[in-house]
């Protein structure tokens, strides 16, 4: 059974504003130096075009710094490449992302919206874990989804705190 969450980070800056950040090259590279403090990450792809954003980043999480239930499933460490589509900018900015272990129990999936508010914008996404594995596959599920919630808050704090700097 899958389990989905959604997360908003609201920003007082317009939504034009967010989505110049999400096509710009620097914007990324200031958001990965602040999430290599948690683990080694790198851009593969950044492509901006008249249809939109494509990008592809590669996150390295150390075996040995996961939680035990996972460390049972997996045997080395945890490669979580992530892709993440937007459409051209527009009311709304709407968007997917994809993450995926290499012969990884499962799959993680969302979907983006990038909206105007009264006071800034809100960059909403909803996503579903899935994990195919019996007894721990709801466990594992759930931390995933509880990460998630984790990494989208600092990701958030590294865009307003980058959005407030320019």
């Amino acid at each position: 059974m899958a389990r989905r969450i959604d997360y908003s980070a609201r920003f007082e800056h317009p939504a034009e504003k967010v989505y110049a950040a999400l096509s710009d090259r620097d914007y990324w590279e200031a958001r990965m130096e602040e999430m290599r403090k948690y683990s080694e990450n790198h851009i593969e792809s950044l492509e901006v075009s008249d249809g939109g954003i494509d990008l592809v980043l590669h996150h390295v999480l150390p075996r040995k710094d996961l939680p035990e239930i996972a460390q049972t499933v997996l045997k080395k460490d945890l490669i979580i490449t992530r892709k993440e589509r937007y459409t051209p900018f527009g009311e709304p900015v709407t968007g997917t992302y994809e993450a995926s272990i290499p012969a990884g129990p499962g799959s993680l999936t969302g979907t983006i919206e990038l909206f105007t508010t009264d006071n800034g914008c809100t960059l909403r996404t909803t996503s579903e874990a899935k994990v195919f594995l019996p007894f721990v596959g709801g466990k594992l599920e759930q931390l995933m989804l509880v990460n998630l919630v984790d990494l989208f808050r600092t990701e958030a704090e590294v865009t307003a705190a980058w959005l407030a700097q320019q």
